[in-house]
Order: structure tokens, then sequence, then C-alpha cells
């Protein structure tokens, strides 16, 4: 259910309704009507074409110049208009609503492994060659080569959103929320508290390069997050679920936004029947999905190529050796259709691909951005992420997850005598140099007798990312990318959204933090 965009006034009078106390940027009526239009056609706009978002193509050679003038190796534009809309309702009441809306450019030169940066939310052609003079100073020497011409390169896939969120009347994003609050009520009488957040975004981004590329692309996300407080005899537990990605009005049909709630309000009640597990190593079971993060934390990281190449990873120095075990496929992939990791091309222009990072235990490669491939002989893989036009570029992942195997869910579960069932993960640390992780795990069960039974809380998983992979002794046949929508990835002060999944998979050992005294 569409609708055309609506005007700031309107949003602020339709939140107002709800009781809402709001918190609005200034918006230009109809300044993203254009993008709307390009992702119902399946396409960003500009691509293959003059017209599009960003500098004419005038000022951007003339920055890019200005921005070589000192003897870079390499220099960029990224342009980005960045809409953010919001809906938080709580207590059977819009709590917040709101807009806000950025724009920026940014201006890098590359020299060697120095980068130079600097970034302007003036839209002038003066604004952006003092960006460039700045950018410059990380290098000395001759002026350094800019193609002849700018020429538009038309990028693989489409996100699965045919309309954008941000397009959306703010009358449909209202009935998504109070149709969640009123499934999530009715599941279940023992809940006490609703919380529901609709939040979507669309990026409008353009990358500019001194090699004489232009890539355009306009990036939808939006997702849909519940949490609810139950109660019963005096206990209360919480818990939430998150559905989302890169889509659109399509996507949130009344079944999703009910299964959602319901979801939600399973993982709180569940509770009620938990006991504390012991304590002490035992066999794992990871089930598919959103105990992917493990893979994302523990692993993920330490193969991104600016830890390799600065030897702080155990992953460094070891491609062409076998790593984990043979079970064992992980990619990084940014086609992942509709998932949040998705990108059509990343933030330095590189087209999406999938990336084989570890194939049956052997490391391939990592990933890659345009500064870290160039140090280390290796090829752009298109995981050059920047949070925003304020931020450098740095190696991160897009969706991460393991390739499935041979096993059924079944046998899996029936050959643990005693163990874990883990489904659900929060509050984890990893230390990435070594791969050691502590996870919260906010929702698991018992495993007795190749059976699974009674949920357990308040338990604790500690491990070793590269020691849990050596570990694994069965993969299954079912990988599932996780659907949250509100994911986002932390690294050097910057915040990207990502995807990771995972099938069921046994690890034969890891340290349960339980109840001591008890035996596993």
């Amino acid at each position: 259910m569409g609708g055309d965009p609506v005007s700031r006034r309107r949003f602020l009078e339709e939140a107002v309704k709800g009781g809402a106390v709001l918190a609005a940027m200034p918006l230009v009526p109809g300044a993203f009507a254009h993008a709307g239009e390009a992702l119902a056609r399946g396409g960003p706009p500009g691509v293959g074409g003059a017209v599009g978002p960003g500098p004419d193509a005038d000022t951007a050679r003339r920055t890019l110049e200005r921005a070589m003038s000192r003897g870079g190796d390499f220099a960029d534009i990224y342009w980005q208009r960045h809409t953010l809309q919001f809906l938080d309702l709580e207590d059977d009441k819009v709590g917040r609503a709101g807009v806000t809306v950025e724009m920026g450019t940014g201006v890098r030169v590359v020299k060697g492994e120095q980068t130079g940066y600097a970034y302007t939310e003036e839209a002038t052609p003066e604004a952006l060659l003092a960006a460039a003079d700045t950018a410059a100073l990380i290098a000395s020497g001759p002026a350094g080569k800019v193609a002849g011409r700018l020429v538009p390169v038309e990028v693989p896939g489409r996100y699965e959103a045919r309309t954008a969120m941000t397009d959306v009347d703010v009358a449909r994003k209202l009935s998504i929320v109070q149709r969640a609050n009123a499934a999530a009520r009715k599941a279940d009488p023992r809940v006490e508290r609703v919380q529901v957040a609709f939040q979507d975004v669309l990026d409008e981004v353009a990358v500019m390069t001194s090699d004489g590329r232009v890539v355009r692309d306009v990036r939808p996300r939006a997702g849909l997050s519940v949490n609810v407080v139950a109660a019963s005899n005096g206990r209360r537990e919480r818990a939430g679920y998150h559905r989302g990605g890169r889509r659109g009005d399509e996507y949130f049909t009344d079944g999703v936004v009910t299964a959602t709630a319901a979801e939600a309000v399973r993982r709180a009640v569940v509770l009620f029947d938990a006991v504390r597990p012991p304590a002490g190593s035992m066999p794992v079971v990871l089930a598919p999905g959103s105990s992917g993060i493990l893979l994302h934390e523990a692993i993920g990281h330490g193969l991104e190529a600016d830890f390799a190449r600065k030897h702080v990873t155990v992953f460094a120095d070891r491609v062409g050796q076998k790593v984990c075990s043979d079970l064992c496929t992980i990619v990084d992939d940014g086609t992942v259709f509709g998932d949040q990791g998705q990108l059509r091309a990343d933030d330095e222009g590189t087209p999406g691909e999938r990336t084989v990072l570890i194939e049956k235990g052997v490391l391939r490669t990592y990933m890659q951005d345009r500064t870290s491939a160039a140090a280390m002989g290796a090829r752009p893989t298109g995981n050059g992420r920047r949070e925003s036009y304020r931020h450098i570029v740095v190696p991160r992942m897009r969706t991460t997850y393991m390739e499935p195997g041979p096993h059924s869910k079944d046998e899996i579960v029936a050959s643990v005598a005693r163990g874990v069932y883990a489904v659900a993960f929060s509050n984890g640390q990893v230390n990435i140099g070594g791969g050691d992780f502590s996870f919260y795990l906010s929702l698991g069960y018992l495993i007795e007798n190749g059976k699974i039974g009674a949920p357990i809380k308040d338990v604790n998983l500690i491990g070793n990312g590269p020691e849990v992979l050596s570990r694994v002794t069965m993969v299954g046949n079912d990988v599932l990318i996780e659907q949250g929508g509100f994911g986002y990835c932390g690294k050097r002060g910057q915040q990207v959204p990502v995807g990771f999944g995972l099938p069921h998979v046994k690890v034969s050992e890891i340290a349960v933090g339980g109840v001591e005294g008890r035996k596993a």
C-alpha cells in the first residue's frame, strides 16, 4: 500500500494524533520523489546517463584534478543524501516520530597506505575544491593523473524494494506499528508492555573516481522491531524480534507484521519455564539464522583485510592454509537479495559480489577495500564501506554466512547426548586479534538424549573463534540468513548495516557459563 511522499507538516500532524513527542529536521517537500521512481524502474537515477544525484561532471572533474594536484595515487568523491524516518509506539501511543535528512560530499586522496580525507555539507563547487585541497595535503609531488572523462558504470542487481518506505504515507507506517502492537497484546494475556519501532532509510549515493568511473546507487532499507515485557506470578521476562532489510512497502504484509509480534511474545513467555544449565564444556548446536552473529563477530572481523595486513588477527598471512574444519565454507556476500548487507556497489564504486573467504576449511582471501587490496597485491572485493560522507572507507562485512552442509537438523540434534541448542545471542564481546569471545545467550534450550528440552537463560558461551571453527563436526543443509532489519556493525567509530546467517552447526565443545557445581 503505497502513497505520495508525505509532507513534513502532514507527518507531524498525523503523529501528534497519536500523542507523539517530535524531533524532526527540516525537509524540502518532494525532494526524494525521484528516488522512489528509480526503485520502481529497477535502477538508481543517473546510471547509464549524465543525469543523477551528486556533483555535475565538470565540477567533479575539477575537484578530482585539485585532489590529485599534489601527487596522489588515487582520488574519489563520495556524495550522499541520507533520509531517515522513524515512528515508535509505546504503551499504545506514539512516543517518538520524526524525519532526519543529511547531505554532504567527501573527497578522498590515497597515497600508498595513507589517506587524506575532507568533507563538506555545502553544495557548491568552491566548497568541494576546498575539501579537495585539504585531502590533497597527504601527498607531495607532481600532480597525479585524472581520466579524460567520467563514465557512468552500470552495476548489477537490484534491491527487493519496489516502493521505498520513505515515499510511503505516514498513515501506512502508523498502521503497521499499531497492528504489531495489537498482535503482540493479543498473542498472550501475560504481555504487560509492548514497544514497537518502525524505521526506514533511503541512501542516495554517487562515487566519482580519478580513474574515470561514476557509480550511483539508491539504497532502501526498512525494519520493524517489536519488544515486549511479560509478567507472571511476580516474574517479568522480556524479549524482542525484528524483521526487515532492503525492503519496501510490499514486504510489510499483515502476515509479516503479525508473525514478528508473535515471535517476540513467544521468546519472552518461554523464559518463564527456563532453567540454568550446568557449567562446563559441552557440545553446542547453533540454530540457523540469528546465531550467525557468532560467526560475524568471532571470525568475520579477523578476515577483514586491514586487520590482516596489520597483523592484528590470527588469520594474517594464512591464505592457502587450513584454518578450520573442512566442513566450513564461509562467504561474505553483497548480493543476498533483500538482505540489509546487500550492495549493488560498495562505497568506492566496486560492484557487489559473492566472496568466498574460507573454502572447505582453507582460507582463500580477505575482505578487501581498494587501499588494502593495493597494499596486499590483491583485488578489491566490494567491501569498502563507510557510515556516511563524514567517514573514510574501511574494509567491512556485508552479509556473512556459512554455506550449507550434508546433515539434517534431526541428525545433528540426535547426535548430542547432553548439550545446548543456541538460538539467539546478545551482548557479545570479542578480541579481534586472538578471536576470543564471550556471548550472552538470550534464547536457548537444553539438549538431552538427542532431543531438544527445557529452555535455558542467563547463559554465556565462552570460546575462541578459530578453535570453534576447528571443532565443527556437523553442518546442516538449512542455511538461513537472519532477516533482522536493524543489525549494525561497529568498527573504528562507524556503524554500517550488515547481515549474517548460518545453517544448523554442531560444535563438539564450547565452554558454557551456567550453574557452578552442576555437571554437564
